[in-house]
């Protein structure tokens, strides 16, 4: 399994959460099988998304797909978000 991390500011969390539902069709279209949203305990408006996908080009491609910051823009990201794919180590 692969996980992508995506961290970013945003100017407000309701109507990032809008925008980042909605793009919820375009995640799965690319592959993507679960998420998991976090919030800075003393920054609500600071946000870390976790995204699950099958294989590493998935999450390279939907990473690299200009609709990504295209939305993160309409949603209310303030800064360059952070995005980092990672691959399940064995144990």
């Amino acid at each position: 399994m692969t996980t992508v991390a995506v961290r970013h500011r945003v100017a407000d969390f309701d109507t990032w959460k809008l925008g980042y539902d909605d793009h919820g069709a375009v995640r799965k279209e690319f592959g993507c099988t679960g998420d998991l949203l976090l919030r800075d305990a003393s920054d609500p408006n600071s946000v870390l998304v976790l995204t699950f996908w099958p294989t590493p080009a998935d999450a390279q491609a939907f990473a690299t797909d200009p609709r990504l910051s295209e939305v993160m823009q309409k949603a209310g990201v303030v800064n360059e978000p952070r995005i980092e794919i990672y691959e399940e180590a064995d144990s």
